[in-house]
């Protein structure tokens, strides 16, 4: 039997045999975006169906736009790997997971065509639809594996899929002087750091030590919510802005 996409978008289905059950029945109810960090589509495409890479994605986005999928929603794709939001520590069987064809950062990290990132927000928005996933579990794949991982990147244009409602975003607050905390700092405001980043989302304990953990968490989310800066140090800025993505957050 031919097999069926699940979106309308679709343009091509090419199955992957890196796939699985999602464990615990669990539905998805998270959406991660990757860029596919290789010399172009069709290296990446082989990669995600190669068996022997045991690596793959639902969806892949070339930068015309064409949206390819290889594993059916209602399986789990092998996309994220060793990660955490919240409290989910299985990312593969809660998320549903969209390669975006970019070279990243190992080939110069290109600017994602239009074309391209309007075929993104319109795979989000119909999954999102049709899966009731509200836009705070519309993630990146770094915020997920932050000592791992450093996509879509900071040219991902998350303001853009804000603007069209995908994603959970506000302005970045202004870059100014002022005091703010680095590796190595310690004490009750580091404290108070890790946990706001903890209650966005993010799988960071609170020991209020600013570690190596803490400056790849915060550098994650610089690359995610204010990229004019990624440099791992909590600024007032950075503060701010994560401070306001919380009082965002929908009431529970």
């Amino acid at each position: 039997m031919k097999p069926e996409s699940d979106s309308p978008l679709v343009t091509k289905i090419v199955p992957s045999p890196n796939q699985g059950e999602r464990k615990e029945g669990r539905r998805p109810d998270m959406i991660v975006l990757h860029y596919t960090g290789m010399q172009d589509g069709v290296s990446a495409l082989q990669q995600l169906t190669n068996p022997m890479a045991e690596v793959s994605s639902h969806y892949l986005i070339w930068e015309d736009g064409r949206i390819f999928q290889l594993v059916p929603e209602s399986a789990r794709a092998w996309h994220a790997g060793r990660g955490q939001w919240g409290r989910d520590t299985d990312i593969n069987s809660c998320s549903i997971g969209i390669e975006i064809v970019n070279g990243g950062h190992d080939y110069g990290l290109p600017d994602f065509p239009a074309e391209q990132i309007d075929a993104v927000i319109a795979l989000c928005r119909d999954i999102a639809t049709r899966w009731s996933i509200p836009p705070h579990r519309i993630l990146a794949h770094s915020d997920t594996a932050p000592a791992r991982k450093a996509d879509p990147g900071e040219k991902f244009p998350w303001a853009r899929l804000a603007d069209d409602g995908i994603g959970h975003f506000v302005l970045p607050a202004p870059l100014t002087d002022g005091l703010s905390f680095a590796r190595g700092a310690e004490g009750p405001p580091v404290q108070a750091l890790q946990a706001m980043l903890s209650l966005y989302g993010y799988a960071l304990p609170v020991t209020g030590v600013f570690d190596d953990a803490t400056e790849q968490t915060v550098t994650a989310f610089q690359r995610h919510f204010r990229p004019a800066r990624i440099d791992g140090i909590a600024d007032l800025s950075t503060i701010q802005t994560l401070r306001n993505l919380i009082a965002a957050l929908p009431a529970v």
